[in-house]
């Protein structure tokens, strides 16, 4: 197989443009989305949205059949390919990819990246094995991070598992075995609005030296200021606030601008 060939993401911090990614969590082949992972509601259809949002200027997208895993299911190879057809922007792809074969079938219909979680914290092999393969640039490590009496824990399974795993501790061998990108969920902040995991954040930026994504919590534009300026991420992911129309893409990009905070505009 012959893989598209990407750029890596730009290191840390630095003056390299700061990315906003929409996400679409998608459930029987709907976008949906929840408050601290439960309560999920109808958000659209994920074609559409990849497409709108292409237009409007994200930096990238990232698909998550979030599911899959949970289900013992694949990802929806044609819907992938249904929404690789509307973009012209790099597009993560996860949710249920437990081996090189699910991977390559993702690239293959038209993914430019693979998001793994769970099946890496079972076979964390996989990781060096994907990266070997396919490149770093492709593995994005999703983690999905709760804090547990004292401890930022890992979770599985769209967060319905608690694992032993220390949260940083995960991170860093990530790194080590190949991990291309960090796309770092707050479970705690998840869907509530009131602003990333700043503190954790920064923290996990501060010990890695591949890029992070920031998830979990954006309620305002002022909320992905204060993640770019106080943690220094090399992106923000959010859901709700795009696919409602709360925050529009080229205004956020404009705020950024104006907080001296660099966008590809």
């Amino acid at each position: 197989m012959q893989a598209k060939q990407l750029a890596s993401p730009p290191l840390g911090g630095g003056g390299l443009s700061k990315r906003i990614i929409p996400c679409l969590d998608v459930k029987d082949g709907r976008t949906v989305k929840g408050v601290n992972f439960v309560d999920l509601r109808d958000a659209g259809d994920p074609v559409e949205l990849a497409a709108q949002y292409a237009q409007q200027g994200a930096d990238e997208l990232v698909f998550l059949d979030i599911t899959a895993t949970h289900e013992r299911r694949k990802t929806m190879i044609e819907m992938v390919k249904s929404v690789a057809r509307q973009l012209n922007i790099p597009f993560t792809i996860g949710g249920g990819i437990t081996e090189i074969v699910d991977a390559e079938a993702l690239l293959n219909a038209g993914a430019d990246k693979i998001s793994i979680n769970s099946a890496a914290v079972r076979n964390p092999k996989l990781i060096e094995d994907l990266a070997k393969t396919f490149g770093v640039q492709f593995v994005v490590l999703a983690v999905d991070t709760k804090y547990v009496n004292g401890k930022n824990m890992v979770h599985l399974n769209g967060g319905r598992l608690i694992t032993e795993l220390e949260t940083e501790n995960w991170i860093k061998q990530a790194e080590d075995l190949g991990a291309g990108e960090i796309l770092l969920t707050s479970m705690d902040h998840d869907g509530t609005k009131a602003g990333f995991d700043c503190g954790l954040l920064s923290k996990v930026n501060q010990m890695i030296n591949i890029p992070i994504i920031a998830s979990g919590g954006a309620g305002s534009m002022a909320h992905f200021t204060e993640v770019f300026q106080k943690a220094n991420v090399d992106a923000a992911l959010a859901a709700s606030v795009f696919h409602y129309g709360e925050i529009l893409i080229p205004d956020l990009k404009q705020e950024l601008k104006r907080n001296n905070i660099p966008v590809r505009i």
